[in-house]
């Protein structure tokens, strides 16, 4: 094993999540076209609440144009099992376009039989990625939820992929660490040294570090083999916290999402209704 895992972390996970697209006010979401996500010109982020009675919000707001990341406009997705709201277009650097949001969903925690909503988790792509899946046109969102075969395509693009994790809870780094490194761990059946170096410095980003509620973390796969790692208690990394350099670390991670058995499977879901649409 590559880590280990805490002994109270048991996980389940509830079926797909609808989207809700917000812009001056709330409405239904129902025609899943392209979304966008991801930051150059600047933006942080700030904690919004609907109501006394409603969890809260947590969404991108314009901010000074220093930052590095940007938001390209100035709508979101709601991800409606946790209330967090994601931009539905973002740019990065090092990306080579803006990236569409493509799905959302959550992880959940279980306490005592209780499933505690860990956090909420949003799917960016390069949408000329759309081009490369021109093979499943036409296929419903189940028939693309099952099907590998599109995922790794995916995956095995040279063109970027983003990942954007708002914790709704508190967890301990270390916690969050060991939940993600077990499942990461069985699908690397032969780490290399590299892999082994690349999992030490993917951990090194999490070891004692508090991530509170609200915390943001972004996953970028350059290309199939260079990972980003940013994590931000603000909204707007300032750096990059890890870069990692492996192919097999880099597909574990992508499979640990949207593989076969998702951590997330409202997630998966949630990408698979909009390639449905995106590939009529």
């Amino acid at each position: 094993m590559l880590g280990a895992v805490a002994a109270s972390t048991s996980l389940c996970f509830s079926p797909s999540t609808r989207f809700k697209k917000i812009s001056n006010s709330t409405q239904s979401f129902n025609n899943i076209h392209s979304f966008s996500l991801f930051t150059p010109p600047s933006l942080h982020f700030s904690l919004y609440h609907n109501s006394k009675t409603q969890p809260p919000h947590f969404f991108p707001q314009p901010a000074s144009s220093s930052s590095s990341f940007s938001a390209v406009n100035a709508e979101y997705i709601e991800e409606p099992a946790t209330n967090v709201k994601f931009q539905t277009s973002l740019s990065f650097p090092g990306c080579s376009d803006s990236l569409a949001l493509s799905g959302t969903g959550y992880r959940e925690k279980v306490f005592a039989i209780i499933g505690v909503k860990v956090y909420a988790a949003g799917l960016y792509l390069n949408q000329s990625i759309i081009s490369e899946l021109n093979a499943w046109k036409g296929q419903s969102k189940d028939a693309i939820q099952g099907n590998s075969s599109l995922f790794k395509t995916i995956f095995q693009s040279p063109l970027e992929k983003l990942l954007q994790i708002i914790l709704v809870r508190d967890v301990d780094g270390k916690t969050f660490w060991d939940a993600l490194s077990d499942a990461i761990s069985p699908r690397i059946a032969k780490p290399t040294n590299a892999d082994e170096t690349a999992l030490t410095t993917f951990r090194s980003v999490f070891q004692d570090r508090p991530l509170k509620k609200g915390t943001f973390i972004f996953l970028t796969w350059l290309n199939p083999t260079k990972l980003l790692v940013s994590v931000s208690s603000t909204g707007v990394p300032s750096n990059i916290d890890a870069t990692i350099e492996s192919a097999n670390v880099s597909y574990a991670l992508f499979d640990v999402f949207l593989g076969d058995s998702p951590v997330s499977p409202s997630l998966k879901a949630s990408v698979a209704e909009s390639l449905s649409k995106v590939l009529k």
